[in-house]
C-alpha cells in the first residue's frame, strides 16, 4: 500500500516506540497536570509540529547530513541537552517555590484563602508557552531524525516510484498513534491536577521528580 511493506510489523514497533517514556510525553503530562486539558493540548500541538518537521527532514535526507557531519550533530545535540537542562532547572525552582509557600502557610496556621496561590499557578501557565517549549524539545533532538530515517526506510519499498508517499503514510500513522497516547496522558494529567491543587506536597514532589528526570534526559543526550 503506497510502497509500504510489512505494515503489521511497523504498527507493532510503533506501539512500543510511542509507549517508551521520553521528554516529550513527560512534558505534556506535566503541563496537563498543572494547567489542565487546554494547556496540555497546546503542548501536544508543539510535539506534533516538531515531530512533523523531523519526519520531513528525515524524508529529504537530513539524517544522512547529520551522520556525515559529526560537528553539526554534536552542536545540535548539545543545544538540545542544554535546553532540557534549562527546563529541568525551571521545574526544580517551581517545586522549591511550592515547598516554601507550603511552609509559610503552615507557619501562619494554615489559614487564609488559596486565591494567591491559584493566581500564581495561572500566571505561570500563561507565561510558560507550552507550545513553544514542546516544539523546541522535539526539534532539538538530532537522534530523532536519525531514528526516524533508519526506522522508516525498513518499511519502504525501494522499487516504489513515489517514496515520499510512503514516508507520508508512515509518518501519518505515527502522528495518529502519538495523538491517541498524548490524549490519554492529557486527561490523566487533568485528573491529577485536581489532586495537586489540594495537596501541595504531592505537587511539589511530582515537579521535583519531573525535573530530575529531565536532567537525566539531558545527560543521556549529551553523553550518548
Amino acid at each position: 500500500m503506497l510502497g509500504v511493506t510489512d505494515l503489521p510489523t511497523y504498527l507493532a514497533g510503533l506501539v512500543l516506540i510511542i509507549l517508551l517514556p521520553g521528554p516529550n510525553s513527560l512534558y505534556v503530562l506535566s503541563v496537563a497536570a498543572r494547567g489542565g486539558v487546554r494547556q496540555g493540548y497546546r503542548a501536544a500541538a508543539g510535539v506534533f509540529t516538531g515531530d512533523a518537521l523531523l519526519m520531513t527532514l528525515a524524508a529529504v535526507g537530513a539524517g544522512a547530513l547529520l551522520q556525515t557531519s559529526p560537528m553539526l550533530f554534536g552542536i545540535v545535540k548539545l543545544l538540545g541537552a542544554g535546553y532540557l537542562t534549562w527546563l529541568a532547572i525551571g521545574m526544580l525552582r517551581g517545586a522549591w517555590t511550592m515547598w516554601r509557600a507550603r511552609r509559610e502557610r503552615a507557619g501562619a496556621g494554615g489559614g487564609g484563602p488559596q486565591a494567591p496561590v491559584a493566581a500564581a499557578e495561572v500566571k505561570a501557565g500563561e507565561t510558560e508557552r507550552p507550545y513553544r517549549r514542546a516544539l523546541l524539545i522535539s526539534v532539538f533532538n538530532p537522534k530523532a531524525i536519525l531514528f526516524l530515517m533508519s526506522f522508516f526506510v525498513q518499511f519502504v519499498d525501494s522499487a516504489y516510484a513515489y517514496p515520499a508517499l510512503s514516508f507520508l503514510l508512515l509518518g501519518g500513522l505515527m502522528q495518529i498513534a502519538s495523538f491517541l497516547y498524548l490524549t490519554t496522558l492529557i486527561f490523566g494529567g487533568n485528573r491529577l491536577a485536581a489532586t495537586f491543587r489540594r495537596r501541595k506536597r504531592l505537587a511539589a514532589g511530582a515537579s521535583s521528580a519531573a525535573g530530575v528526570l529531565f536532567l537525566g534526559f539531558a545527560a543521556k543526550l549529551a553523553v550518548s
